[in-house]
């Protein structure tokens, strides 16, 4: 019944943006941990950005200041607005949630749906 659908993903050059799109039924954006991922080949996959109504937003040190994860409630749509992007950035970005109201854990095991994943390619 819930349902997550990334879109947005594509391949750019070093210092360019992409915004990634996060597409949500089944349930408000507005009332739950939401959160993205990212995984790169032959790496485990670790957490860029996650927001919940009690702590905004937070990021992974390595995407701080670049990346910028905001909600539409009217769209009920998660996105992701990447900048100045490096060639480590390349990986297949996930959308995910959490189905609570507190992000808590910050974990992969911590969230419990998951969309198909959008691939980012950064080339330099």
């Amino acid at each position: 019944q819930v349902k997550l659908v990334e879109s947005g993903g594509g391949s750019v050059q070093a210092g360019g943006s992409l915004r990634l799109s996060c597409a949500v039924s089944g349930y408000s954006v507005s009332s739950k941990c939401m959160a993205w991922f990212r995984q790169a080949p032959g790496k485990e996959r670790e957490g860029v950005a996650f927001t919940d109504i009690y702590r905004g937003t937070r990021y992974a040190d390595s995407v701080k200041g670049r990346f910028t994860l905001s909600r539409d409630n009217a769209k009920n749509t998660v996105y992701l607005a990447m900048n100045s992007l490096k060639p480590e950035d390349t990986a297949m970005y996930f959308c995910a949630a959490r189905l609570s109201v507190n992000c808590g854990s910050l974990s992969v095991a911590a969230f419990s749906v998951w969309g198909q994943g959008t691939q980012v390619i950064v080339s330099s």
